[in-house]
């Protein structure tokens, strides 16, 4: 370890200069769920040339670390140098308040046109995290616009684009952030990637992000000197080391270290630490490589003194993972890392020193009592600065569109973990089996699972994770008489578990208890307000309850979040007529006609009959003619068809489609037979 000074807090005194003549493009490319040592310049092991090549120009750092081993609170760190509490994201799932400022915010200001693609579904831009970007691409599918994933290629392909329109039109400057999902479980590399032994498909991932990211060095073109990279990950995979078999629980090295090159020849030369760089220290160098103002009042450094082999004393990194807490309600692990020793904070604390013991398996704490308390005491230190709580509490436009639609509740706050909460390394028979159950549920064996959710239940009855996820299940089953206790249970322990919410908030609607779905429904859209699905949620409950006029105001504000999506303006159009406001359904019809071109539209038929009841005969007719069999409304199409041509004096055509209507409703021959312009058509 180098300790040669302290550095002093806030930027260094570098970020005061001024910038480059000409700022060079800055390229960041973050590689979720993957280990150093699946890289080949960190271990040898695994064939990354492209990403070799890139840690070869630039400075590496092979063992840096991430705050916690989740990707958006992980992700939120990187790009806002803040740690996890001070930016309220602590798992996946949160929001990002707006008023963050991000590294993406800062270089929009000073002229780059930014752009982002992400690969995996905890980087939606519902999380916040699209904040400073001109174009933010969370379209993880365009057949599928429900894929939680894409895969590295398609990322490539749509970033490229993204670059081609932007230096056509000369725009100056550009900030690409690029997020490869790919290692992530279940690992299933793309063909001629695999390999063999228990790693041989984790590795294989991370070969196929490789080439991909030599696609995309290739596309983009630009040459030495221009480029400001940094590559990085969110955090690690346990590959079972610890008993852990991916991420997110437990704080070792396994998960929580991470590799860092930042690269920018000519500039920058190309080099090598051990030290422990933090990822939260990431936008602060940018910036100050950069010569641009920091960002106000954060936690991390820039690394660009060290990098440039001045006086450097590496700051403590903090680590935590509140996942054993929020999901198990047992206790929350934090963690202190100075030098080569790590504290991990629990019931039953740990202390490491990680030149001499890399895997964590001699707890030294027993015979380091003092060192441990120093170490304490700076990890309580760095916990004593407030913590942000959920960033949509001072959203004041959800807050004024919840009243709008009759939420008055307050905000619920789930309390910490008390003194007893058991160490999770304690609870490791019960986790597993937890994880057993949940692969159960995946492979739809209802019944197994139920019973291994029941066996932890019977020691821990107030166990969240075993509670939502078997209350969804049984609701997902229509056992709905079953489900619904077990998910009040975890709502009330938990407030802010978004999912266990959603879980009963859908029960409870498929049970006919309105009031209630309504309640938490609400509730969602404060706590996920950029959640497109909790506003069509609540939109279809305010339908079913009678209102639908907060139903179209709920729809409105769902396609606000996404407007292409040509299924929300399909329940939007209905809501419309619902309200008695035909010529706004008719419209919303039409725009998801338009979207999902006139072949797909699953409502031509009704579309048709909205226009014929608007005095549209001419612009009816050929919706209904489109009405298919498979659609809801066809048989009506086909009758309303078939008056239309008699009225026109077109008898084989109304005959036509008189037939059409009675082939799929029979029992309206008696309803044709009552019509004049139709009685003659019968046989």
């Amino acid at each position: 370890m180098i300790a040669l000074a302290v550095l002093p807090m806030g930027p260094s005194p570098s970020s005061a200069t001024e910038p480059p003549v000409t700022p060079p493009n800055v390229l960041l490319i973050t590689v979720d769920t993957l280990r150093p040592d699946a890289l080949g310049w960190v271990a040898g092991r695994n064939a990354t040339p492209v990403i070799d090549r890139l840690a070869a120009s630039g400075f590496r750092f092979p063992a840096a670390v991430t705050p916690l081993p989740l990707t958006q609170p992980a992700h939120a760190s990187l790009l806002t140098g803040l740690l996890p509490r001070r930016h309220g994201v602590r798992s996946n799932g949160f929001l990002l308040a707006p008023d963050i400022p991000t590294l993406g915010h800062r270089l929009r200001q000073h002229g780059y046109t930014t752009g982002a693609f992400v690969g995996g579904y905890p980087l939606a831009a519902e999380g916040g995290l699209d904040g400073g970007f001109d174009h933010y691409d969370d379209r993880f599918s365009e057949a599928q616009p429900q894929a939680l994933e894409r895969r590295a290629a398609d990322s490539v392909a749509a970033a490229l684009r993204w670059h081609r329109e932007i230096s056509e039109s000369n725009a100056g400057p550009w900030f690409l952030w690029i997020h490869f999902y790919d290692p992530h479980d279940p690992y299933e590399p793309p063909a001629g990637f695999g390999g063999s032994g228990p790693r041989g498909a984790y590795d294989g991932e991370v070969r196929a992000v490789d080439a991909a990211i030599g696609r995309l060095l290739a596309g983009l073109g630009t040459p030495d000197g221009q480029l400001l990279t940094v590559f990085t990950a969110d955090h690690g995979e346990s590959l079972g080391e610890h008993g852990e078999s991916t991420h997110g629980f437990f704080i070792y090295e396994s998960t929580m270290a991470v590799p860092l090159v930042i690269s920018w020849p000519g500039h920058l030369a190309p080099g090598e630490s051990r030290e422990a760089a933090r990822l939260w220290d990431v936008a602060p160098t940018v910036l100050d490589l950069l010569r641009l103002p920091a960002l106000d009042d954060v936690d991390g450094f820039s690394l660009r003194p060290m990098m440039e082999g001045k006086a450097w004393l590496t700051p403590d990194a903090y680590m935590e993972s509140q996942r054993p807490w929020l999901s198990y309600g047992w206790a929350p692990l934090r963690a202190l890392r100075r030098g080569p020793w790590k504290l991990i904070a629990a019931p039953l604390p740990e202390l490491y020193h990680l030149e001499d013991d890399p895997s964590e398996s001699n707890n030294l704490l027993p015979g380091k009592r003092r060192l441990a308390g120093d170490l304490a005491s700076a990890l309580t230190a760095i916990e004593s600065r407030a913590a942000r709580s959920a960033a949509s509490l001072d959203d004041p436009e959800t807050l004024a569109r919840l009243r709008s639609l009759g939420y008055t509740g307050g905000v619920s706050t789930a309390e910490g973990p008390p003194p007893e909460a058991v160490d999770p390394k304690l609870r490791l028979d019960q986790w597993h089996l937890l994880g057993e159950a949940q692969a159960l549920l995946d492979a739809g064996n209802l019944d197994e699972a139920l019973q291994r959710f029941d066996r932890v239940l019977k020691e821990d009855g107030d166990n969240p994770f075993a509670l939502g996820r078997s209350g969804a299940a049984l609701a997902g089953s229509g056992r709905l008489t079953e489900a619904l206790p077990r998910l009040r249970r975890v709502v009330t322990l938990r407030p802010e578990d978004h999912e266990a919410r959603f879980a009963l908030a859908t029960a409870a609607t498929q049970k006919g208890r309105l009031d209630e779905a309504l309640e938490h429904w609400l509730e969602l859209t404060r706590q996920q307000p950029r959640r497109l699905e909790v506003w069509t949620q609540l939109a279809s409950t305010l339908g079913l309850s009678g209102s639908p006029e907060k139903a179209v105001e709920a729809f409105q504000r769902a396609l606000e979040l996404d407007d292409r999506r040509p299924d929300v303006m399909i329940k939007l159009a209905f809501a419309h007529h619902a309200a008695r406001q035909p010529q706004e359904a008719i419209e919303r019809l039409l725009q998801a006609a338009r979207l999902s071109g006139p072949q797909a539209f699953p409502h031509a038929g009704a579309l048709g009959i909205l226009m014929l009841r608007a005095g549209r005969g001419d612009d009816a007719v050929p919706w209904l003619q489109r009405s298919r069999p498979t659609e809801g409304d066809y048989g009506e199409a086909q009758f309303q068809l078939a008056r239309w041509w008699a009225s026109q004096g077109d008898p084989q055509a109304a005959e036509k489609a008189l037939t059409a209507a009675l082939t799929a409703r029979p029992e309206w021959r008696a309803r044709a037979a009552a019509e004049p312009l139709l009685q003659s058509l019968l046989p």
